[in-house]
């Protein structure tokens, strides 16, 4: 019998050494933190053209001190715009402080140099429009981070603003079943334009296509990585770079592709603009809503040219008068979870 209770007490203690240990394991704290520089490879030839064969990707990456391996954060996704990069939208944006109030992680991809003088994303190339080119490149960064950090992958987040912009609604667009929400501040509709050419036209007032035409096209090409993702839109009234005509086609394309897409059946019904101040200036919201769920918003920031809202001036296209656009883009998309 004492033979039995010390084979026990042995088999306990040892289950409870080793449930320690494997708990300490599993919870220990991330060894990377803060900003992470790093460049991103991948074995898959995104297009047979010259224009949008790339395999390589630079990128920053924003990982709050205090997290552990068992935690589960959303990951914000951060696309800058022509003459900008990870840096200088990070500390424009002051997104990371964010993240570290909030606790969520901020990837910062970066458009080269050599693709591009000016750093713009090819939004515009039919290669990246049909979701190959730079949006497969920018997709597998993002699957890879989710793979190696403890992030929650339906509360995956993409925004950006200008050429970032129009990038993050062709990624909203080509993979949608990738993210829970979006953001596109001064940017343009999805397949505004299919040449350099076209984009600069688009920029200045807007796409000659028909944006529910445009959705409805896209519904019914759409795969099964393609949903409807739940966005906001933010544009400056007075904005001579991106004109705001842009963000109406945005949005009037968005609701058309909800209609089309998925289970969603019936147009979204259209909530009564408010008017809202912030300390330094007003701006014009208005929802859409689908069975009282708010799934797309309109934020038109009145005085304001092409710039981030709340920014940082020592950095271009940042305006430091509000509203805190940062802000406004991390209540919407936190809002979202997707299934």
């Amino acid at each position: 019998m004492s033979c039995y209770i010390r084979l026990v007490r042995n088999l306990l203690h040892r289950w409870a050494r080793s449930t320690r240990y494997w708990l300490a394991r599993r919870s220990r704290p991330l060894r990377r933190v803060g900003w992470i520089p790093g460049t991103f490879r991948t074995t898959q030839r995104a297009s047979a053209t010259e224009a949008s064969s790339r395999q390589s990707c630079d990128y920053f990456l924003y990982v709050p001190s205090g997290l552990t391996t068992t935690d589960t954060v959303p990951l914000l996704v951060m696309l800058h715009g022509c003459r900008q990069d990870g840096p200088r939208l990070a500390s424009g944006t002051r997104m990371n402080a964010l993240a570290d109030r909030h606790r969520f992680i901020v990837l910062y991809p970066e458009q080269s140099l050599r693709v591009n003088p000016f750093r713009c994303w090819r939004w515009f190339d039919r290669d990246t429009l049909n979701g190959a080119g730079e949006a497969a490149l920018i997709a597998a960064l993002i699957k890879k981070t989710v793979s190696r950090y403890p992030i929650d992958a339906s509360r995956v987040y993409i925004a950006g603003i200008s050429a970032g912009g129009a990038m993050a609604g062709v990624l909203a667009y080509c993979y949608g079943a990738m993210f829970a929400a979006c953001a596109i501040a001064s940017g343009v509709m999805y397949r505004g334009a299919e040449s350099l050419r076209e984009a600069a036209a688009v920029m200045r007032g807007g796409s000659r296509a028909a944006p529910e035409s445009v959705a409805r096209e896209a519904a019914q090409n759409s795969s099964g990585c393609v949903a409807f993702v739940p966005a906001l839109v933010i544009h400056g009234d007075d904005d001579s770079t991106v004109h705001p005509r842009n963000a109406e086609q945005i949005v009037e394309q968005l609701r058309a592709f909800a209609q089309h897409v998925g289970r969603s059946s019936g147009p979204l019904t259209e909530a009564p603009e408010l008017r809202l101040s912030s300390a330094d200036r007003a701006y014009r919201q208005r929802d859409y809503l689908h069975h009282k769920r708010i799934l797309l918003r309109k934020i038109i920031v009145e005085g304001l040219g092409h710039a981030w809202s709340g920014g940082d001036e020592r950095h271009p296209f940042n305006d430091r008068a509000g509203p805190d656009a940062s802000r406004l883009i991390w209540e919407f998309v936190s809002m979202f979870r997707r299934d």
